[in-house]
């Protein structure tokens, strides 16, 4: 097992493998630059300069790959009106707001693996006031950062709660060493809804029937930090369908994971491909000249 450190190449058979560490919602991503027969590729991956990390988009803007034959780049923003995206802190009072201006418990709807998004919520916790609960999940993915400086189980604001789904799981592979190290930082079922008006729940569509169980949705309300089409799909209609039907207040606090942030890369020789989520967004991205991939 090879582990990736920033522009530290690294051989893989035939090729040769330069990562570039990205503000990205991920934790650990990278660009990456391929090297093989005599020829260059950069793939930017996701990429924004919005996020807790935006410096790094700043130094690959200041020192990019040089003499890249192929630069492959997403481009899932390509085509939208607004690119003006909120940062990371920008968020932070937004969600400061609606933590004091809700009685009960705000629901948080995010990945748990945005890491910068958690950092977000964690922050306005502490402005609030609140308690941050996550799932146990997630808690392992903050373990498993080793990065002691993001929110871990062990700080006085975070408790870990587990819901069904993961403790059907741990039981299912006998991961029993998971639950044992979070045994003094859990926060169970029939005391939720006590510290509801308190705390702040991490929270996915699939807790629906965990927080039922525990009834302490009374002033709850809902805070979606995703990308807003994920409410629209047809795969969380019913998810939907319970928000409303429970009357549940619901707010959109999110910025873009990546944008149409172009590296500035030297002389691409042959050509650039640009990786789209619609075919109208692809021609938009076929019409740009070459002499104008540059910083944007």
């Amino acid at each position: 097992m090879k582990h990736l450190a920033d522009r530290t190449a690294i051989s893989l058979g035939p090729f040769t493998i330069t990562p570039f560490l990205v503000d990205h919602s991920a934790y650990d991503a990278y660009a990456v630059l391929v090297e093989a027969d005599g020829k260059r590729l950069f793939y930017t991956g996701d990429l924004r300069a919005h996020g807790r990390k935006g410096s790094l988009f700043e130094n690959s803007i200041a020192n990019p790959p040089k003499n890249v034959d192929i630069l492959l780049m997403e481009g899932t923003c390509v085509g939208r009106e607004d690119q003006n995206f909120p940062s990371e802190d920008d968020l932070v009072p937004l969600l400061v707001d609606v933590f004091r201006q809700t009685r009960g418990m705000p629901l948080v709807w995010c990945s748990g693996q945005n890491i910068d998004r958690i950092v977000t919520v964690f922050k306005a916790c502490k402005h609030a006031d609140r308690r941050f609960i996550v799932d146990m999940y997630t808690a392992e993915i903050l373990r498993a950062t080793g990065n002691e400086r993001l929110p871990q189980a062990v700080w006085d604001r975070v408790r870990v709660f587990l819901p069904a789904s993961q403790k059907r799981r741990i039981l299912q592979d006998r991961a029993f060493e998971i639950p044992d190290h979070y045994r003094p930082y859990r926060i169970f079922p029939e005391a939720l809804a006590e510290a509801a008006s308190k705390s702040v729940m991490l929270f996915r569509p699939s807790m629906v029937r965990d927080v039922e169980k525990a009834n302490y949705l009374n002033d709850a309300c809902v805070v979606c930090s995703v990308w807003p089409g994920y409410l629209a799909d047809e795969g969380n209609r019913r998810f939907a369908e319970w928000i409303e039907q429970r009357g549940l207040p619901l707010h959109r606090c999110h910025t873009a994971p990546n944008q149409v942030l172009v590296l500035k890369i030297t002389h691409p020789q042959n050509r650039v491909e640009i990786l789209a989520e619609t075919r109208p967004m692809l021609r938009q991205c076929m019409r740009v000249p070459l002499n104008l991939l540059q910083a944007i």
